[in-house]
This record gives C-alpha cells, sequence and structure tokens, in this order.
C-alpha cells in the first residue's frame, strides 16, 4: 500500500483557525476558541502521557493515517459538521514527528521515528472494518490499530493542507464558506454514512 496522505477530524468550524494558524496540538488550540471532537475521557489520559524522549503528548498537533476509525465511528452522528483534512505525508520531515503504531494512550503503543513507517502494516490500519466477534481481543487490538497517528511538536502548517473530505454537498458547501479553497471530495463512507 501506498501512503499519499493522513488524515485529521475537525468541525468544519473550526476551519477559518486551521487555515490561519495550521493543525494546532491540545495545548496550544486550547488558548484559541474552537470545538473539538475529542472526547474528554481519552484527552484525561493524553494528558498525562509524555513521549519517550519527547514532549507531553499534549505539545504535539496529531492526525491519523485513516480517519475512517473508531473515533469517526463515536461521532458518526455529528458528521454532517465535520471534515477530514488531508494532510501531505511531507510532514513527517518536520523536526520533531513521530508515528505510533496505534493510538497513542494505548498500553501497548509503540513510539517511532518516521523511517519505521516501513515496518508498519497498514493494510491492518485502512482495513474497513475492525470488529473481531470471534476474538475480543484482535478487536480490542484493531481498534486501537485503526487510530495510528502522526504526531508532529506544537503545529502542522496550513501549507501541508491538501483538501478535505466532507459528507455531503451541504457540508461542502459549509466549508467553502469558510474559505476553504483546496480541493473537497465527498466520501460518506469515511464518515460511515
Amino acid at each position: 500500500m501506498i501512503l499519499t496522505e493522513f488524515q485529521n477530524i475537525t468541525p468544519i468550524v473550526n476551519i477559518p483557525s486551521i487555515l490561519q494558524h495550521g493543525i494546532l496540538s491540545y495545548a496550544q488550540a486550547s488558548e484559541l476558541q474552537h470545538l473539538s471532537v475529542a472526547l474528554q475521557e481519552v484527552q484525561d489520559r493524553r494528558d498525562a502521557k509524555q513521549i519517550p524522549g519527547g514532549l507531553s503528548l499534549h505539545e504535539y498537533a496529531n492526525v491519523y493515517f485513516h480517519a475512517r476509525n473508531p473515533m469517526m465511528s463515536r461521532r458518526r452522528n455529528e458528521a454532517g459538521t465535520l471534515c477530514v483534512l488531508r494532510v501531505s505525508i511531507e510532514i513527517l520531515t518536520i523536526p520533531g514527528a513521530v508515528i505510533t503504531d496505534q493510538n497513542a494512550v494505548s498500553a501497548y503503543v509503540k513510539f517511532s521515528a518516521p523511517d519505521r513507517l516501513r515496518f508498519m502494516d497498514l493494510d491492518y490500519i485502512f482495513a474497513l472494518n475492525w470488529k473481531h466477534p470471534e476474538n475480543q481481543i484482535e478487536e480490542w487490538r484493531h481498534s486501537s490499530a485503526k487510530c495510528a497517528e502522526i504526531l508532529i511538536p506544537h503545529r502542522i502548517p496550513p501549507h501541508s493542507l491538501l483538501g478535505a473530505y466532507v459528507l455531503n454537498e451541504e457540508a461542502r458547501s459549509q466549508l467553502t464558506g469558510f474559505g476553504f479553497t483546496l480541493p473537497i471530495e465527498i466520501d460518506a463512507d469515511l464518515f460511515f454514512n
């Protein structure tokens, strides 16, 4: 599998700020008015996480390998108000970039330098379904792997954006209304619709 982009789930109303400031770390975003899709119980765990040899997890801007993951599944009822930003893989060249093989707060997560990307099972991460009714442990493992992340210190600059995915034409209109001029694709499946 050839990796062509990373993805970030965000409310459409955040687009003006993202176009101006980029995708910010949780710590930096907390200083600006914005809407968050973050689940508080997860953020509480992220707040306590330190990246080995790096910053605290909340000091990193994060994007997913694939936004069709358990996080998006939990937000499917909000799909019409969300977009998935397409982010250049060139962010891996930003000093201090870190990749994870699963959700960064997982007890079993592995943090790696970007050059270790070649060892990741991208087919597993990009699988459309992570349910394994016959094997609960495998389902937990796969669910966490679907949330594998790229962590960039402090912010991902706006010039790293390639475009966006939205649920429908109405969401596309909202996005363009906020000044988004990059390519926008409708992909209902990404939003579990």
